[in-house]
């Protein structure tokens, strides 16, 4: 944190502090403001950083994450780790996740959504041209959410059905071919998938994430899981709805 900060810094002036770095990319400051913004949120922004403490940290974390998945958990733990460490050189702050133990992740297989779910999600009344967008790229394509969720409109070549993604590429099929023309009409570049709404000045986040015609960010990961979650709740013989990972799969 650079000398001359006020003693008093609230959280929220450390976490922008913090976000507005530029050693950070993207996704990055993506990822890292999502947890800060809970934390936040739960906690106050106007209170001072010096006096949060570690046991308030941990029953956010409780609340907020405690049921998520370990590698989600962890994530964020990470986050508040990383902003930590980053405050305590300007501040007398302690290790601000000292109360949050990293969860061990067991990696299983996902079973991918079966055929007859499938046909019903794809024919879904009053689904947006966003989601189901969003959820045909994801199946055709094979590739991880957040890389599809990462995609900008100048990425995509429309005629040869793949968008360009570091040295690589994501490619669709005729289900995707369909919906994402009607999904970038009328704008030329910024995030593909966007949020529903325009964020409050305080809240901008990244300006990679901004769209320069709309003025929407791009769409969280979380949001899009509780979506896909909350329309499949119907199709889940479990009735809790799919998981985005699920439709990682071809027909």
């Amino acid at each position: 944190m650079p000398d001359g900060d006020p003693a008093g810094v609230t959280l929220g002036a450390a976490a922008a502090g913090f976000l507005g770095r530029g050693d950070l990319d993207a996704g990055t400051v993506r990822s890292y403001g999502q947890t800060l913004r809970r934390l936040c949120l739960a906690l106050g922004g106007q209170v001072p950083l010096a006096a949060v403490t570690p046991g308030q940290v941990a029953e956010v974390f409780a609340v907020a994450w405690g049921g998520a998945a370990a590698r989600t958990w962890n994530r964020h733990r990470a986050a508040v780790r990383s902003f930590g460490a980053w405050a305590a050189a300007g501040h007398s702050v302690g290790d601000l996740a000292a109360g949050v133990e990293r969860r061990a992740e067991v990696r299983s297989r996902v079973e991918p959504i079966g055929a007859a779910e499938l046909a019903a999600l794809w024919t879904r009344p009053g689904v947006g041209v966003r989601e189901l967008a969003l959820w045909r790229l994801l199946h055709e394509s094979a590739a991880q959410v957040r890389v599809v969720l990462s995609l900008n409109v100048e990425d995509l070549d429309l005629e040869d059905r793949r968008a360009r993604v570091g040295g690589g590429w994501v490619c669709w099929r005729s289900g995707a071919a369909r919906l994402l023309p009607e999904l970038v009409a009328g704008r030329r570049r910024g995030p593909l998938f966007l949020a529903d709404r325009r964020p409050v000045p305080s809240r901008l986040g990244a300006g990679a994430d901004l769209c320069p015609e709309t003025g929407r960010r791009r769409l969280s990961y979380e949001r899009a899981e509780y979506l896909f979650k909350q329309a499949t709740r119907e199709l889940d013989p479990a009735g809790e709805g799919f998981t985005l990972r699920r439709l990682k799969g071809r027909d």
